[in-house]
């Protein structure tokens, strides 16, 4: 057994939760029965990383601003520009794929129980009134907006304390950080059970009927992450992207793709930029602000399901329109909250720009769950591995200027 522990620990993470998936995947495949009670590692796994996030994110933020040196470059300009760019080029890209391979669906009953937003403005007073939102109730209800604000408030109402309340501040950081590591470790475990939860309970049946519009969701995010992502990055570090990009996929996307949460996927960016060796005061807040607002895969999932729901309907489309549903899908992409289906809800809001009634546009949200277990999987996947993609590459172009060598080649 010591044996075993031992070669197991010579391997990299990325090859643990590959293990973790291949055992998940057969287990869901030959024993179900016997092997169901392995959800729970999925299960604890997830709710340990919601748990550790906000209160990381909240000290991590404070330390950073509270210690921050006076003419200290932190890149944020150029990770808000890749952020913003990134979200709105993917609502193109959607655009553009659903133009050329038009999808017709099967309409359901709509989603119950759920209401979704009147309008953007509905969308932007809730992002304003997230950020006012009670500090205690922000970090307990996981309202990153407002963690985030409350900690930039607090971090800079700080810089001034005593030398010994920010080390304090920075230790009870680390402390966090340390804990974080210590769940990240349970990844494989997690992963594997949340993979066999996923075949057991949803299975692959219920998205055969799905295909087409599948293939145009993943294919358009598929776009985004092997195209339109490097280019962006390429403009800013002026080298071969590919390294960091498949470095990200392969290391934030996966765990990603199983947890279905951008903001439980924070510990793990916050981890990766670290390896990266990434400016700690940049990566503490462009991370957990990432999880809120960059969205290119939301947007493509709000794009692409209202413009089958449009064709569906026989409406037609000019270019005006489509370009400004490719506004409203990005800005609406930014009110996504960082959990599983947050995208979906904001499907009316793209469809009323078509005067499509609610009743039909509820409709499509229904069939947004159903595929759920690949679209947004996916989604979260591109959502945030880009987040540590678009703080690199801010950060990079930073070396580049200073004359620092950028071994990226090298990344592993």
């Amino acid at each position: 057994m010591k044996s075993i522990m031992k070669q197991w620990s010579k391997l990299t993470l990325v090859k643990q939760i590959i293990v973790g998936l291949v055992v998940g995947i057969i287990l869901a495949l030959t024993i179900p029965e016997f092997a169901q009670p392995i959800v729970i590692f999925g299960a604890i796994f997830v709710g340990a990383l919601k748990a550790i996030a906000p209160v990381l994110v909240l000290f991590l933020v404070i330390s950073a601003i509270a210690q921050h040196k006076k003419g200290h470059k932190t890149n944020m300009k150029s990770v808000l520009i890749l952020y913003l760019s990134g979200t709105f080029l993917a609502a193109v890209v959607a655009v553009v794929v659903s133009f050329i391979f038009p999808v017709n669906i099967t309409l359901v009953a709509g989603a119950e129980g759920v209401t979704p937003p009147s309008g953007v403005v509905e969308v932007l007073k809730t992002l304003l009134l997230n950020i006012v939102d009670n500090p205690v109730n922000a970090v307990v209800t996981g309202n990153y907006i407002g963690i985030l604000a409350w900690a930039v408030v607090l971090g800079l109402a700080l810089k001034n304390a005593a030398e010994s309340t920010k080390t304090m501040i920075l230790n009870v950081s680390d402390a966090i950080t340390k804990v974080v590591t210590w769940i990240i470790k349970l990844a494989p475990l997690g992963i594997m059970g949340l993979v066999f939860e996923a075949i057991t309970t949803s299975g692959l049946d219920a998205l055969l009927g799905y295909g087409k519009l599948l293939a145009v969701l993943v294919g358009s995010m598929l776009i985004v992450a092997l195209v339109v992502n490097p280019i962006l990055v390429y403009v800013y570090i002026r080298q071969n992207p590919y390294p960091i990009v498949f470095k990200c996929l392969r290391e934030s996307g996966i765990t990603a793709f199983f947890t279905r949460s951008s903001a439980s996927n924070i510990p793990v960016n916050m981890r990766l930029c670290e390896n990266l060796g990434l400016n700690k005061d940049s990566y503490s807040v462009s991370i957990p602000l990432g999880a809120t607002i960059n969205m290119g895969g939301a947007a493509v999932t709000i794009t692409v399901l209202t413009l089958a729901a449009v064709h569906t309907l026989g409406i037609p489309v000019d270019l005006p329109t489509a370009i400004i549903l490719s506004v409203l899908a990005a800005v609406s992409a930014c009110g996504a909250s960082g959990v599983a289906g947050g995208s979906l809800l904001l499907i009316p809001l793209a469809a009323s720009l078509f005067g499509i009634p609610a009743d039909i546009a509820m409709q499509v949200v229904g069939v947004g769950f159903i595929i759920g277990v690949l679209q947004d999987s996916f989604e979260t996947g591109l959502n945030s591995s880009t987040d540590v993609l678009f703080t690199a590459a801010a950060e990079y172009k930073e070396w580049r200027k200073e004359g620092k060598k950028i071994e990226i080649n090298k990344v592993n």
